[in-house]
């Protein structure tokens, strides 16, 4: 049995489609916008966090400080709008600080 191939895609293309198509695209991006907290807010508020994820298009992030909890809490609207900025996309809406 000869298979005839009528269109050629590349790889990239077809596990691209495969990632959009399972929902994991998304959670890679997640991942990856969490990893960047670090580089956005410092080493000192880096070290200050004790979790952080997303679920439901919300940032939720664990501060053991509250002063640090405090000034996170009035630039939380400018860090999501940095955050989707350097993501690429529009992943979170919201950002909960405890």
């Amino acid at each position: 049995m000869v298979i005839r191939r009528t269109q050629s895609r590349p790889l990239k293309d077809i596990i691209e489609e495969v990632l959009k198509s399972s929902g994991i695209n998304q959670k890679l991006q997640e991942r990856e916008m969490v990893r960047q907290w670090d580089d956005l807010v410092g080493i000192t508020i880096a070290r200050s966090t004790e979790t952080i994820y997303i679920k439901d298009r919300k940032l939720h992030v664990t501060i053991r400080s509250s002063v640090i909890r405090n000034e996170l809490m009035m630039i939380r609207d400018g860090l999501k709008i940095e955050l989707n900025r350097r993501s690429g996309h529009d992943l979170i809406d919201e950002i909960v600080i405890r």
